[in-house]
């Protein structure tokens, strides 16, 4: 029904553009007078007020509806049956009820499950009949008020910019708030956690063992939250994949751009940037099933002992996943140099490789960077690849032969499986992810002075 609702709410939009721009076009042939703005505003006017109120309704209607039909369901159970239930067995008797509502039956549900299941199914189809019918009356008045507003002195296009320039705030002030949503997380179970493990310990410590025991029936050890292991295998695959990418995708970005043909480079270009879109669970059987045994091979051949899962094989499947990245960014950064810098070292008698490497790529090197930064921000993120790849076990090691981990295989780990929130092992997770959000803080920071102090030089 709602795909229903989100479809006829799009024609009634269609509808109700080409209505509000035939009237205010009407208007000048009827009257004679000149409209302060043109009729495709007047037009888009209209299908605003028809489309953007019903849709804040549909999405609020959403939120609270849940809420809503789980606390009027749990108010008809009889008192007998939620007798001696804590919060957690509620919640699970709700979840039972849901699933009966939806003929998903586990075991032979009790006669209040039941006829609770069969009220939840009415007041679903309630709720939902209700919203379909006020939006679409919510729609249609938006329709009768602003079609009636039209006129030939009608601002219609202020207000649009208006309306636009708040749809545009209300994103922004979204995107902020998801943001510090985040951050106040991530801060408040890292506290949580500290609360458990000294922060000296976990900044500094040698040795990541979170396997502790979760119930007072499991059996595991003491748990040993040393995080610099898990931090070391990260920027070790990182650097890695950066010595992979970087020279690649700056040289392919140097020869597409002032060497290559055109028509060469509408093939090659494309081509390149394929890599992008190639999932990463592929990278990973491509490392696992072809790499990995691949550098086995070859070390053992000239007496080196390489690890099934290697860090040299996570980073160098990882370096050919952002090579386009750099490539495209750094394509971008290069063509965008004014010509007159090209001809003038040039004319200089500079040769063509001392033209790119001491003209454009420093003139270029704001947007090289950006590349370089977003490059290395997917690689830090990268989960799959490291787990085919390079392993789970976080050993402290310098050295690209041996297995590593990074963080964020780590925070995947930790919330798998049979978890409590209020335990040091899944708090682990969430110090992690603070940690890891002020690393690549830090990286754009610093991507950003570079970038300042370049782009003043060469502006």
């Amino acid at each position: 029904m709602l795909s229903i609702l989100f479809l006829m709410l799009l024609v009634f939009s269609i509808l109700a553009y080409n209505l509000g721009r035939r009237k205010a076009t009407r208007l000048v042939i009827v009257t004679g007078s000149k409209l302060h703005s043109r009729p495709t505003y007047h037009g888009a006017f209209v299908a605003a007020w028809v489309g953007i109120p019903s849709l804040f309704l549909i999405l609020i209607w959403l939120l609270v509806q849940n809420s809503v039909l789980d606390t009027l369901i749990m108010t008809t159970i009889p008192n007998a049956a939620l007798a001696g239930l804590d919060e957690g067995q509620r919640g699970l008797l709700l979840l039972e009820i849901k699933a009966v509502a939806r003929d998903i039956i586990f075991k032979e549900p009790t006669l209040a499950v039941r006829e609770a299941a069969s009220t939840y199914l009415r007041w679903l189809a309630i709720a939902n009949w209700s919203l379909f019918a006020i939006a679409l009356l919510l729609a249609i008045a938006g329709f009768l008020v602003t079609r009636a507003r039209i006129a030939p002195r009608f601002k219609a296009r202020d207000k649009i910019e208006f309306l636009l320039d708040g749809l545009m705030i209300i994103c922004a002030t979204l995107a902020i708030l998801t943001t510090i949503g985040i951050i106040i997380s991530l801060v408040y179970e890292s506290i949580a956690f500290f609360r458990h493990v000294p922060v000296h310990e976990f900044l500094f410590g040698l040795n990541w063992e979170p396997q502790i025991a979760i119930r007072a029936d499991q059996v595991a050890g003491q748990g040993a939250f040393g995080a610099i292991p898990v931090f070391a295998g990260t920027f070790l695959i990182a650097i890695i994949a950066l010595v992979v990418a970087v020279p690649i995708g700056l040289l392919s970005a140097t020869y597409l751009t002032e060497f290559s043909g055109p028509r060469f480079r509408a093939i090659a270009k494309p081509a390149l940037e394929i890599l992008a879109g190639v999932p990463t669970i592929v990278y990973g059987f491509f490392a696992v099933l072809v790499i990995a045994p691949s550098m086995r091979t070859f070390g053992s051949s000239i007496g080196l002992n390489i690890a099934p899962n290697s860090a040299l094989a996570a980073g160098a499947v990882m370096g050919i996943m952002i090579i386009p990245f750099i490539s495209s960014l750094a394509d971008d950064a290069i063509q965008a140099v004014p010509r007159s810098m090209r001809e003038g070292s040039l004319a200089l008698g500079a040769t063509p490789a001392e033209t790119i490497s001491k003209v454009l790529l420093p003139a270029a090197l704001p947007g090289i960077m950006g590349g370089v930064l977003l490059a290395a921000s997917r690689v830090i993120g990268e989960t799959m690849i490291v787990v085919m790849a390079a392993g789970l076990i976080a050993n402290l090691t310098a050295n690209p032969l041996n297995s590593v981990t990074t963080v964020t295989v780590q925070i995947v780990t930790l919330l798998i499986g049979d978890t409590e929130f209020d335990n040091p092992k899944t708090l682990a997770a969430f110090a992690l992810g603070l940690m890891l959000f002020l690393i690549t803080l830090g990286l754009n920071i610093v991507a950003q002075r570079v970038a300042h102090k370049y782009r003043e030089q060469y502006d």
